[in-house]
């Protein structure tokens, strides 16, 4: 149990909007104007709308719950230590502020806006907002999740070869990926968006039925994970734990449920 109450979700929700209409979209698709700049390489992009967006939700979500603090993407490529808050005892706001901004910057409509709010290790609660088509999933821990305010739930379980969805090999080792790669050709139809929100999404609105990824850092996954499992999907780490935003290294997997998280781990893992 926390020793705060979860702020108001609409009231979350109304922020993101208004902070990606104003610092966000107005530069997507100008280019010219946008400061794209590489982080550590080609496909680690940055650009004026990341940096404005994280900068005006900052002050906003922090104004919601006194004693919170943040750890937002663009803060933390330039100070890792923040990402200690994560561990500390204060609720913290994590924020990506573009998910996806190799879409974002190439003028592919593909990307969203992520924030989780978590405590001791634990997500509370979630939000992700797609700028371009108006979506947004929301869920409190316990509550369910939604999507543009309607209950949703994942899609049925189904065979396998019959489940469709994104599986990332980009972080993993090399040995590792080819397996992956070579035993994922015998599942159903894979679809990689660049972006792990809109990823979610799919899973969210039933056009996915798994995702699998690796390098878990929080502003990533923290707020899809508990989105999943509150439209009742199965999740775990690679060895069978249970996800948590502290956890940076290894892989996650979700599915529809527990079965066929165990039958799509042994599938592609032996």
């Amino acid at each position: 149990m926390t020793n705060f109450p979860i702020p108001d979700v609409d009231r979350v929700s109304a922020i993101i909007r208004e902070v990606a209409e104003s610092e966000i979209l107005p530069y997507f698709r100008d280019l010219a104007n946008a400061g794209i700049r590489e982080k550590t390489g080609p496909a680690d992009l940055v650009t004026l709308a990341d940096e404005a967006g994280e900068r005006a939700l900052t002050p906003r979500l922090l104004d919601l719950l006194p004693g919170s603090t943040v750890v937002g993407e663009e803060a933390v490529s330039e100070d890792k230590s923040l990402l200690d808050r994560i561990h500390g005892d204060a609720p913290v706001w994590i924020i990506d502020p573009i998910d996806g901004t190799l879409n974002f910057a190439n003028g592919r409509p593909l990307f969203a806006v992520i924030i989780a709010l978590a405590c001791r290790g634990e997500t509370l609660a979630g939000w992700i907002y797609d700028p371009c088509d108006g979506r947004i999933a929301t869920a409190v821990k316990g509550q369910g999740a939604y999507l543009n305010g309607k209950r949703v739930t994942v899609a049925p379980a189904v065979p396998l070869t019959e489940m469709t969805g994104a599986l990332s090999t980009r972080f993993c080792a090399e040995d590792l990926g080819r397996q992956l790669d070579e035993r994922g050709r015998s599942l159903g139809p894979r679809v990689c968006l660049s972006s792990a929100a809109q990823e979610y999404l799919r899973l969210l609105d039933g056009r996915a039925h798994f995702s699998m990824y690796h390098r878990l850092m929080p502003w990533d996954h923290a707020a899809g994970v508990l989105l999943h499992a509150e439209a009742g999907g199965y999740s775990a780490l690679f060895d069978g734990s249970p996800y948590r935003p502290t956890v940076l290294n290894g892989g996650v997997m979700l599915t529809p449920d527990r079965a066929s998280w165990e039958a799509m781990h042994r599938h592609l893992f032996g």
